[in-house]
């Protein structure tokens, strides 16, 4: 038991390609006219390539302060790389950061050439190198690359970036943009609360209850779960309409869940019943409890945790605070603790990359499914609107799949 995207650019679209967060004077960007900007982006008889990225200057809803900021970058030199974003992920802690409530917070800087100081929204994604400098040793044209540490900006065309600051996908073969582009938040996560969290014997006997399980990282959860031989048991909202949540509890089941509860029956009478008999008379161990819903679903989740074992809090979308009885501190012996990928992923880089390595190879094994995704195509005359509205609309309910930007050539 082991336990732990889109063909290659073309070299005429290469050469139309060059990138980002300029390191340039302000002024050439306020040069630009309005006829460049509305037109196919070309490289200048200087060197220069035009490049959009979403900006905010102020924290707020993301309809009301982002806009598309357009600005030219001169040829790559040194250790820097330029690198076209291929695809883009809207996770909802992107909107929370915009919204300001979230505590990270990227710098805000003129470095775009911005008339205000200005951030560049997203945190995840992939890109493919397009052009390096002549100090570059580690990546090459061609390369596709994920972000190293969050905070770096990926909701733009182009991106110029130290090679320090990226990590190489080392086998990109048999993977597609979307796949690699949404490696790094929710998979990620799953994989370390659930590897991290507990001591298992990967002999199968063992399982993990979590709520929230048909959000990218309950899916992942479940995927990564049935690879390593733990069974689980997924908790859902429940639906007015009937027939589409046993839809949604099928769906679970056919990627690898064991058991799929709503929220409603998970607080139900019959539950300890049931799960007991589910779990070989209780002498199966439910070893972990993944909670990203917080209040009353929180609380029983943690009820069927089995003695000596972890629930593990990566969210909060009830907007609920987690309540806990005494006796499952001090009778249970439970451990409660928190997870965030941001925070992970900045202190342990190299891990991240195994991680990443690991998700991509079950992927390209057919053991690990692509996420259901709402695609916001992005080309050079896309407008704010849409740019913004696909934005907005991540915090929504009940959504068909993630948001995530797609990039067109350009």
């Amino acid at each position: 038991m082991t336990v732990p995207v889109c063909a290659r650019a073309t070299a005429r679209a290469a050469s139309r390609s060059v990138v980002c967060q300029a390191i340039r004077p302000a002024t050439r960007t306020a040069s630009l006219s309005n006829k460049v900007l509305n037109q196919s982006r070309a490289i200048s008889s200087y060197g220069y390539t035009q490049s959009k990225a979403l900006v905010y200057s102020k924290y707020g809803e993301p309809q009301d302060v982002l806009s598309l900021h357009g600005h030219s970058i001169s040829p790559v030199a040194g250790t820097s790389v330029v690198v076209r974003m291929l695809v883009a992920p809207i996770n909802p802690a992107d909107v929370n950061q915009i919204q300001g409530v979230y505590p990270s917070k990227p710098e805000l800087t003129t470095s775009l050439g911005t008339s205000e100081p200005s951030a560049v929204g997203g945190n995840e994604g992939v890109g493919e190198v397009i052009s390096i400098g002549s100090g570059v040793k580690s990546l090459s044209k061609g390369d596709w690359v994920i972000m190293k540490h969050t905070s770096q900006g990926t909701w733009r065309t182009h991106l110029e970036i130290d090679e320090s600051k990226l990590l190489k996908i080392d086998n990109k073969d048999g993977l597609t943009p979307l796949q690699v582009g949404t490696v790094s938040v929710n998979p990620c996560t799953a994989y370390r609360m659930l590897l991290d969290s507990a001591k298992w014997d990967f002999r199968g006997g063992e399982w993990f209850i979590q709520n929230g399980a048909n959000s990218g990282v309950g899916r992942a959860a479940i995927q990564l779960g049935k690879e390593w031989g733990f069974k689980s048991i997924n908790v859902i909202r429940g639906r007015e309409d009937k027939e589409a949540e046993q839809e949604l509890k099928q769906e679970l089941l056919d990627l690898g869940a064991t058991q799929v509860v709503t929220e409603e029956e998970l607080q139900g009478r019959g539950m300890k019943d049931q799960i007991k008999e589910w779990t070989n008379g209780g002498r199966e161990q439910v070893k972990v409890g993944l909670n990203c819903v917080g209040g009353k679903p929180a609380t029983a989740l943690a009820k069927f945790l089995s003695p000596g074992a972890s629930m593990v809090t990566y969210g909060a979308m009830s907007k609920q605070p987690v309540m806990l009885p005494a006796s499952l501190l001090i009778f249970k012996e439970i451990s409660f603790s928190g997870f965030w990928v941001s925070k992970w992923s900045d202190r342990y880089p190299d891990q991240k990359k195994q991680t990443v390595e690991d998700v991509l190879r079950l992927t390209r094994e057919g053991k690990f499914k692509d996420i259901p995704v709402q695609e916001c195509k992005w080309g050079w005359k896309t407008g704010l609107e849409t740019l913004q509205a696909a934005v907005q609309g991540t915090l929504g309910g009940f959504r068909a799949g993630k948001g995530v930007f797609v990039f067109e050539e350009t």
